[in-house]
This record gives C-alpha cells, structure tokens and sequence, in this order.
C-alpha cells in the first residue's frame, strides 16, 4: 500500500509547474520552463522516496500549453532525455505516478469542441507517461463530466467518446466518483459500458451514495481495475472539514479518522492519494500510521534530500515563482 499527495511539495523550494501568460509564449521562455520543471520534479520525486511516500500526483503544467494549438515546439523530442531518466527513476524505485486533468476536460460535454480540447489534453497528458516509459498502471485521473439535465445520456456521452480514444490514453483513463452528480453506482454502470476503472474517493462517497457500507463501496471500485493491466487500484481520501459546508476537505490530516478509514480494508490493497491541503505533511502522518499497522514498508535507508537548496552566488536574484495561469 502507498501514500501520496498530489503535485506540490509545500515545503519545497521549487515548483515544477512554472509557466508564463499565453501572450509571452516564445520557444525560449518554453525550454526554460520546462527545463526547470522536470528538474523541480525529479527533486520531489527523490524526497518522497527518500521518505518512504511512493505514490505521486504529478502536476499537469509541466509543458505550458502542452495541448494547446500555440505550442508546436517538439517538445518531445527535446526533452525525451529528460522524461526518459525521470522514468527510469520512477520504475527503479517502485514509485506510482499519475496526473489528475484539469475540470476543464469533459468527455460527455455536449460541445465537440470542449470534447475535442479534452481529448487533446488527455494525449498530451498521457504522451509525458509514455516518455517516461510507463506502463498502464500510470492513469489518468477524470471525472464523468456534467448531467446536462440527463443522467443517462450523459453517461451513454462519456462512453462513445471514451470508444474513440486512442488506445494509449483508454489504457490510462479512470473515472472518479463525485461529491453532486456521479455516484459510485454511475461509476459501476459507466465501468460495465466501457470497462473504466474507478477511482475511489471516500470523501465524495461519504456526500453522495446510494446507501453503499463503506466497505462495500471499497470492494466494489476495487473489483473494476485488472491486476495485471491497471495495477493497484487507486483511491482519493479526505474527510469532511469540522464547521465547514458539507464537502468541504480537512486542511489537515484527522489521524483517528484515517485509522478508523483503513478498518473498512478488510484485506483490499490500495494506493492511496491524500486530497488534504497540507500535502506532504499529512502523507507523512498517514505513511506513519500505515506502518504501525503493517501495511507500509519503512522508508528506505538513504539520505533525505534538501527541501530547500542553497542560493547559487553566481545567479541573479530569484524572481518570484510564477504563478500558474490558465492555457486558453
């Protein structure tokens, strides 16, 4: 069983989802933040190993504009060093990565051109796991999209399209249950049409079921991700943040409730993302508790890289880490 958390180290002094406005695009500015990019995610990756946390929500702005029309630079070929030793790193260390796409991509959107942008960003998604040499154990995380006032159709949309996916991103493709909309019963009835895996999110469970045990619930979304082909299943757990609106996530790990979460296993092996604002901080926690109960091994004995490096004398003063800006 693995912990993870998605995307950022929080206490680290890199990001690696550097990007500029869409108007500043130029090849340049696209090399450098790439560059960068990879470099800040091969640190995360060695202090997540480093501290026994082998599961990794990577973050989808490694290429700026990767599946937008201004980006005809081949960034492929560039950087397929790069992505190549990223994944090397990653199989050599046992490590599970995956992305999660933005809400920007529906698959059942009744637009084309909403669902041709959703698929475009899905192969460019799955196109950085494919350089990475990874198997189909590496997913891609969405959810059903939205009801349009018509549940069946909605999900009857999501299956044509998800037919006429290359067959790289149908490899990748899991569909995660939601807190309004999609329950886990819409997820089982979308996995019969289309044989999707399903993400499990205890949280969006807990606000939206069908009357499902949590146990049930968990043995039911295991059942739908092939051994070999999709590897351990994967789940999203959070719990509800105490005096908040309903479906509001915890900012920070709530240790008994995750204790009493992990009772529900009864034997079922999974991946478990931390969908908690605090990130590495509360994977630690869990990661602890796993252990204590035997489902984690302990963290490896190798050093544990720097959170934060030291100033290069030789560099301009550091400019303020950019903020992340939508590609459209």
């Amino acid at each position: 069983m693995k912990i993870g958390y998605p995307c950022v180290n929080e206490a680290m002094d890199c990001s690696a989802a550097n990007t500029f406005r869409l108007a500043s695009y130029s090849e340049e500015r696209l090399i450098a933040a790439v560059t960068a990019n990879l470099t800040c995610l091969r640190r995360m990756l060695e202090w997540n190993v480093a501290q026994g946390l082998l599961f990794f929500r990577m973050g989808s702005g490694i290429v700026p504009f990767g599946s937008h029309e201004i980006n005809t630079f081949p960034w492929q070929t560039h950087f397929a060093a790069e992505f190549r030793a990223i994944g090397d790193y990653i199989k050599a260390n046992n490590l599970r990565v995956s992305f999660h796409p933005d809400q920007f991509v529906v698959l059942n959107s009744p637009s084309s051109d909403i669902v041709r942008r959703s698929i475009q960003e899905l192969v460019y998604q799955g196109s950085m796991q494919d350089l990475m040499g990874l198997d189909g154990t590496a997913k891609l995380q969405i959810h059903v999209g939205g009801l349009y006032g018509d549940r069946e159709g909605a999900i009857s949309r999501f299956a044509e399209v998800h037919a006429t996916l290359p067959e790289a991103v149908k490899a990748r493709v899991v569909v995660e249950n939601d807190d309004r909309l999609f329950s886990l019963r819409d997820c089982l009835h979308l996995h019969e049409l289309t044989g999707v895996p399903i993400l499990f999110d205890n949280f969006h469970h807990e606000c939206l079921n069908h009357g499902e045990p949590m146990a049930e619930a968990l043995r039911l979304a295991a059942g739908t991700w092939h051994p070999t082909a999709d590897g351990v299943p994967m789940m999203d757990y959070s719990s509800q943040a105490l005096g908040e609106r309903k479906g509001k996530h915890t900012d920070d790990l709530v240790d008994d409730s995750f204790r009493e979460f992990l009772t529900n296993l009864n034997g079922l092996d999974f991946d478990i993302m931390l969908e908690i604002k605090n990130k590495e901080a509360s994977a630690l926690r869990a990661v602890a508790i796993l252990r204590e109960r035997g489902l984690s091994a302990p963290a490896p004995n190798v050093p544990v890289p720097p959170l934060n490096l030291p100033p290069d004398p030789n560099a301009p003063a550091k400019a303020k880490r950019a903020k992340k800006v939508a590609n459209n």
